[in-house]
This record gives C-alpha cells, structure tokens and sequence, in this order.
C-alpha cells in the first residue's frame, strides 16, 4: 500500500482514477496483433489496428473474418443469419490504420505486437508516447525482452505494462500480465480488469527473462534437445515420453517446430547475452545448426522433423 501511495503522488494525475479500457489500439497487424484484435472487437471493444501498409492491413481483416466465420459455423451451427450479424457486428468494431500517430491520439491502451527487436519497439513507444493521451495505458506483447527496457523510451513509466498474449490468441486462455517496479497499481489493475474484459485468464507476473510460461517451457525445451545432443534419447522416443509420461499435448521436438527454431534460438541468445553464466541459457550446437541451414520447423517445411 505503501508503494502505491508513493507512486501515486508522483504520478498524482495518472493515478486520480481508474482506466476503463474500451478503446485499444492495437500496433503490428500480423498473427498475434490480429488476434487480440478479434477478441478485442468480439467482447465489444472499439479496436484500431494499424501496420505500415494497406495491404498488410487488408490481410489482417481478411484473416479476422476467416477466423470469426470457423467460430460462428460452431457457435451459431443451427442459426447462420444470427453467425451472420455476429461477424458483420465483431468486424464493425475493427477499423484500419497505417498512420500510428494519429491512431493513439484518443485510445485508452496502445498494445504493440511487432517483431521482437528492443530498438524498433523503443522507437515505436518513444515516438507514440509524444502523442498518445495522458490517461493512455502502453504495454507490449513481448514473449521475451524485459519490459522495463521497452518502457524506459517513454515518460510513461507508470502507465507501462506487459501483455502477453499467447497463440492462437481466439483459442489460448491466459494472458500475462506483467508489471515493472514503476507500474502503478492503478494501471496494473487495469490491464489485469482488460484481460478479463476479454474472456481471459491472466496471472500477475514480475518482470523477469520469459515472465511465468516462457522461463519455464524454453529452458525445458533446450533441455531436450541437449538430452539428445548427449545421445540419451532420441528425438521420437522424447516426443512420446513427454506426451505419454506428463500428459503434455506435443512433445517438446514438436514444438520447437510449431514455435520455431529460429524464435526459440533468438529467445535463448536474448537470455544468454543478460545472464551468461546461466546454465539453463546454455546454446545448442544443433539448434543453431538447424537455424543456419534454414531449417526454422513447421514454417521453413523442416527443422527436427519434416513437413510436407
């Protein structure tokens, strides 16, 4: 309680009253920011997304609509009109945007899910934050840079937070909620009640290298692959271990592959590079063989296994 009066007089207008969140713009119109979007407009939320072309943005709405149409042919099975009106009604919600700046000047949280680069992410903020509303929550999709990195190229540190959605955002039930040793409490709370606005479960997270599920599933995932660089396993025989033995729906070679080799080994460099005496950040001789030949999983047709 303590800390959050502290913040509070610090930040005395941002932290006057709570932030309904009901206008969101969303940056980065590939799978994830897609997602969000359809969620977001599906639970009544007014959504901007934006990206840097039209084109870009055409293909997001187009799969926002496939994607709606596979919910409603189950949702709606014995009434098509009322599946109907329903997409027609999640799609009014979602409008477009290739102009950022003018996108955030009247928004209640600016949610970014681009590439994972800490510098075009500080950028995209940092420029943002000179326009967005005072009230306005930022927070990023990030899967693996520390947010209080990403939130340092704001004078926001108190509205700045982590979401952290996962994939297929329409199907997946969590979300992270990740807050900095500067996130007010007010803001934090926000973002917690948003998540919940959108029919998901979030769990509170400190803002540490992979939050909760990621600090966990990555380094278990390398540890497979070193299990077999020692020859105690093979791939298959892991696989099936794993599904079999702890109940896990892919094992941990198929989802390297579902996730991509490629990801999975930059989330491990990122990790290495801030904590190089960690053993469980340890690089993989046969992982970055596989990133080097272009051999990335399920995406590239190949990467442990192959793909048709």
């Amino acid at each position: 309680m303590a800390f959050f009066t502290q913040i509070c007089r610090g930040f005395s207008t941002s932290c006057a009253r709570n932030i309904v969140i009901k206008h969101v713009t969303i940056i980065g119109g590939g799978q994830m920011g897609a997602g969000i979007a359809q969620v977001a407009a599906s639970t009544g939320h007014t959504v901007t997304l934006v990206d840097t072309s039209e084109d870009i943005l055409k293909k997001s709405v187009k799969g926002i609509e496939g994607s709606l149409r596979r919910v409603v042919k189950k949702k709606f099975a014995d009434k098509p009109e009322a599946g109907e009106e329903f997409v027609q009604k999640v799609l009014k919600n979602v409008a477009t945007s290739s102009d950022a700046k003018e996108a955030v000047q009247s928004t209640d949280l600016v949610l970014e899910a681009i590439v994972e680069n800490l510098k075009v992410k500080q950028d995209l903020f940092s420029a943002l934050d000179k326009i967005a509303p005072e009230h306005t929550l930022f927070a990023s999709n990030t899967s693996s840079l520390p947010i209080t990195d990403i939130a340092s190229s704001t004078t926001r540190l108190d509205r700045f937070g982590g979401l952290h959605f996962f994939n297929p955002v329409p199907m997946m039930k969590l979300v992270e909620v990740i807050g900095t040793s500067s996130t007010s409490q007010e803001a934090f709370d926000s973002l917690l009640n948003f998540s919940k606005a959108l029919g998901k479960t979030p769990v509170s997270c400190k803002d540490t290298p992979g939050f909760i599920v990621n600090r966990l599933l990555v380094p278990y995932m390398m540890e497979a692959i070193r299990l077999h660089e020692r020859g105690h396993g093979s791939k298959e025989d892991i696989d099936i271990a794993m599904k079999l033995g702890a109940g896990y729906p892919m094992g941990p070679f198929e989802l390297l592959d579902y996730v991509g080799l490629d990801t999975a080994k930059f989330i491990m460099d990122g990790w290495s590079a801030m904590d190089p005496g960690n053993p469980l950040f340890g690089q993989s001789e046969l992982l970055n063989k596989l990133v080097a030949e272009g051999k990335f999983g399920k995406k590239s047709g190949e990467g442990f296994y192959k793909y048709k």
